[in-house]
């Protein structure tokens, strides 16, 4: 494990190296993505002036859950998006080759090798703004924040895990844009407090595409008591879907023509 958090760390440093190089691409991104967060909580501001709750969840609670969105999405984003994203063009230029034959585990090079250090900024902003929103609650209980050290964790396992195995989909087939353009359009549904949903739907972005997994569940224990069961299925499906990854890759790696070949 040593082993696997220094080579990560020379990640890191890489990454901040080349962010560094074009500076003004780093503060136009931090200014990019500040409109995003603004646009995200002044949407949700405005149906709160036509109406006080929404399934339950009232503008305090949707604060939370907003807060606690854009910090998994910016670790999320910080860590993975852009390995996975790039996964495609990596298969089909035979760039894949180069990380296959490194002594490392192929699924943790390939899912991590490259760190967006621009947006720690992103994650500084979330953290920030969970904080006023939390402190916003009326029954804001300090013990519940402990519960993000585990859900938040799971529901990025859980949201990495369906996703590398979209992205490792194009090691098979070479390319497959379209699926990485369902994925993105899917995530958005991420972006709202589950409940909100159909029971069939939110089924499925709490089990088949976990979005809901990011940020709806992590907000359930801020906002309210803890749910056990809940809790459960999410640390239990977390183990399940990361295995699942893991055994897909392998899967995929068998039908993978390298550019050598």
């Amino acid at each position: 494990m040593r082993k696997y958090w220094r080579i990560y760390w020379s990640f890191f440093r890489t990454g901040f190296i080349a962010d560094m190089e074009y500076r003004a691409n780093f503060l136009f991104r931090v200014v990019t993505d500040t409109v995003w967060y603004a646009a995200q909580i002044i949407g949700f501001n405005v149906i709160f002036t036509h109406t006080k709750s929404i399934a339950g969840w009232d503008a305090e609670k949707t604060r939370v859950f907003l807060g606690l969105l854009f910090v998994a999405d910016a670790i999320y984003m910080i860590m993975l998006s852009d390995n996975l994203d790039k996964l495609t063009d990596r298969v089909r230029k035979g760039e894949l080759d180069l990380l296959l034959v490194k002594p490392i585990n192929s699924q943790f090079i390939v899912s991590l090798q490259r760190v967006s250090t621009s947006l720690i900024t992103n994650l500084i902003m979330g953290i920030c703004f969970l904080g006023y929103s939390f402190a916003q609650l009326p029954d804001a209980s300090v013990p519940r924040l402990l519960w993000l050290l585990l859900m938040i964790p799971c529901g990025l396992v859980c949201l990495y895990s369906v996703r590398f195995m979209i992205s490792a989909t194009s090691v098979i087939f070479t390319k497959a844009d379209n699926l990485q353009f369902l994925w993105h359009q899917v995530y958005r549904l991420g972006m709202r407090p589950d409940q909100i949903y159909s029971r069939w739907l939110r089924m499925i972005v709490l089990s088949v595409i976990p979005v809901a997994m990011i940020a709806s569940v992590p907000a359930r224990f801020v906002v309210g008591p803890p749910d056990w069961g809940l809790a459960a299925w999410t640390v239990g499906w977390s183990i399940f879907l990361i295995w699942c990854s893991s055994r897909y890759w392998k899967l995929a790696l068998r039908f993978y023509t390298s550019a050598s070949s």
